[in-house]
């Protein structure tokens, strides 16, 4: 039987904030401040104003193939997988996508060297319940590694729900959502540490 590990991906094992301000930089010309370096959304994290209407429009099309397939790794990401794969485990990447960006978000976790079999996309919209929440039902993890508490709900009770506490300002992450998960890490390498211990 197969110990399958099913992990998110931005916040998780892809840098997006940062990410997000190279975005910036290639749709403006210009590097953006950075503002709160402890912000969980990159619109608070750098110093940069609310687009709308056409500009919005521009901007979005910063977000391409060839921004999905190279997003930075967060730090120790890759070391936590490359743990897990050598104590027995599979990793499956369960991200909230655009589906046809799938295959970019592969290929970037393949360009970095992450031990990732595949990649399963969903919706973003959470109604009733995590839009996740139907693919681990039908998957089946030991456990379910997320940095957005909301996408636990759902989730059940046969799956351990580890969420990543990141940028604590602004975070949605709060004391309701704590109560619904089974454990918190600072990160997928303190969660990788923690889980192989246990």
């Amino acid at each position: 039987m197969k110990k399958i590990i099913a992990l998110d991906a931005d916040g998780v094992l892809l840098d997006y904030g940062t990410a997000y301000g190279r975005a910036w930089a290639r749709y403006s010309g210009s590097d953006p401040v950075e503002r709160d370096p402890q912000a969980y959304w990159p619109m608070q994290r750098w110093a940069v104003p609310r687009l709308s209407g056409q500009d919005l429009e521009d901007f979005r099309r910063q977000f391409d193939q060839d921004f999905w397939s190279s997003i930075p790794a967060m730090p120790g990401a890759l070391q936590a997988c490359q743990l897990l794969v050598e104590n027995g485990h599979e990793l499956l990447c369960v991200t909230a996508l655009d589906e046809q960006f799938g295959q970019a978000r592969q290929r970037n976790l393949q360009s970095l060297g992450f031990p990732i079999a595949r990649v399963i996309t969903t919706s973003m919209e959470a109604l009733h319940e995590s839009p996740k929440a139907p693919v681990l039902r039908a998957l089946q993890p030991l456990a379910f590694v997320d940095d957005f508490g909301p996408y636990f709900t759902g989730v059940g009770p046969g799956i351990h729900k580890a969420l990543v506490i990141r940028d604590p300002n602004g975070s949605p992450n709060t004391n309701e959502v704590l109560a619904r998960v089974d454990s918190s890490h600072q990160d997928l390498l303190g969660f990788a540490r923690w889980w192989i211990e246990c």
